[in-house]
């Protein structure tokens, strides 16, 4: 196990994922990170990360034949800490306009394609608005994250922490349980992105989300 002030943090590798961006925003914000296709090994980290980039069929699909599903299930069972990064988020929802294939059902709701009226996909920065208070959230209240997708989940529920406008809300950080997700990419996403980072591993510390 790492020290308290240094959380052990598994990146889960899928081949679905920017992992080395992911790592290194992780080590900045203060986890000990280890990237990793080993469902054992990511075991016995204090805290799972699950990247995604690209379609979320494909995404869920690769994630479930590398072995991953069981892995995650028994730790939102636990009250251990699970973070999603943007595909990584939407795959962790119980399902999604892009694909038949279900989600992980670990966030409640649906993720849904953004509206027609607006360009798509809805790349470049965006203002992150408030509407539940968390340690994901601190210190973050109008500030622009950096986005890059085509489907959002739902804002519907007291999960949503922060939500964003793209033709309309879109949920930009949720948390339910121990199960948490940040459409944007926080690897990308600068000094906003390390402040939610650390905000996380903050709680995964304090044992915050058990």
């Amino acid at each position: 196990m790492a020290s308290r002030s240094a959380p052990a943090v598994a990146v889960l590798d899928y081949g679905a994922g920017n992992l080395r961006s992911a790592r290194r925003a992780l080590d900045r914000a203060g986890a000990s990170v280890h990237v990793t296709a080993d469902p054992e090994r990511a075991d016995a980290a204090d805290a799972l990360v699950v990247p995604g980039v690209g379609h979320f069929g494909q995404c869920v699909g690769a994630l479930r034949a590398q072995g991953f599903e069981a892995l995650l299930r028994d730790a939102a069972e636990q009250g251990r800490p699970v973070l999603g990064i943007c595909v990584g988020m939407q795959i962790l929802y119980e399902s999604s306009d892009e694909a038949d294939e279900p989600g992980l059902g670990l966030l409640p709701g649906r993720v849904r394609r953004l509206p027609d009226d607006v360009q798509v996909p809805h790349m470049g920065w965006n203002t992150l608005e408030i509407v539940r208070p968390d340690p994901l959230v601190d210190d973050v209240a109008g500030a622009h994250a950096y986005f890059v997708h085509s489907y959002a989940p739902d804002v519907e529920g007291p999960h949503v922490l922060a939500t964003t406008h793209h033709g309309r809300a879109l949920a930009a950080v949720a948390r339910h349980g121990s199960v948490a997700g940040t459409q944007f990419h926080p690897e990308k996403s600068a000094e906003v992105g390390r402040r939610v980072l650390a905000g996380w591993l903050r709680t995964v510390t304090a044992g915050a989300f058990a």
